[in-house]
């Protein structure tokens, strides 16, 4: 795929783009790929509120609903029941609150492409959980775009997960913009405002400098226009 330098190739390269224009590179792919009925899994990483689920609904619209799709990293969360009373559950969005192992196995399915119809699970913000086969690809959408902070992750099985993707784009978003965004969506989502910025600054940074420490594993990194 249209990318950059790759992972493992040197520093990824850095560009100021738009949505028009990133959706005009994946549309380049598709129409230069020698199958007749390409798949691209496309793979966009960043810290929390960076803009990943923004963008990939912006990418949809321009690409059209019948060639692609969502799939987030968050549908593998791990249950609130399953985490209740551990410490996992005043970190919930840390890496090791994921199941990677499951994601895998879904991103395999949807590469290996011999389904009619793959069901993928999302996840219920403000339920806070998530929500088994609730998203279909069917086999002809050429485009899957997944999402999720940790998709660059130099660890066991994420590193497999990142070697299933044709090309992950690392979104950079500044904290001045970031922080506001993620505090907002807290209190959208039920927190109070002191509790949602500190959580914003507690354990969501810690996540986020753990996301930042892999950028250079992308293939790019996007510093999108307003």
């Amino acid at each position: 795929m249209e990318t950059g330098a790759g992972a493992g190739a040197g520093a990824p390269t850095v560009i100021e783009t738009t949505v028009d224009e990133l959706a005009a590179r994946v549309r380049r792919v598709l129409a230069g790929s020698a199958d007749a009925v390409p798949r691209i899994l496309l793979g966009l990483c960043g810290a929390p509120g960076s803009g990943k689920s923004t963008l990939a609904a912006a990418l949809v619209e321009r690409l059209g609903a019948g060639t692609a799709v969502i799939v987030p990293m968050d549908g593998f969360h791990l249950a609130t029941d399953l985490i209740r009373g551990t410490p996992l559950a005043e970190r919930r969005g840390a890496i090791d609150t994921f199941d990677p192992g499951s994601y895998l196995s879904l991103l395999r399915r949807l590469r290996t492409r011999d389904e009619d119809v793959v069901y993928a699970p999302s996840f219920r913000r403000g339920l806070e959980e998530p929500i088994a086969a609730s998203i279909a690809v069917p086999r002809g959408v050429p485009v899957v775009i997944t999402e999720g902070n940790y998709l660059l992750a130099d660890a066991p099985v994420w590193r497999e997960l990142r070697g299933e993707l044709d090309a992950v784009w690392f979104i950079d978003t500044p904290d001045a913009v970031r922080l506001p965004r993620l505090i907002g969506r807290h209190v959208s989502f039920g927190r109070d405002a002191a509790d949602a910025a500190a959580f914003a600054r507690g354990s969501d940074q810690a996540n986020a400098d753990l996301i930042d420490r892999t950028r250079g594993r992308a293939d790019l990194i996007l510093r999108l226009a307003d």
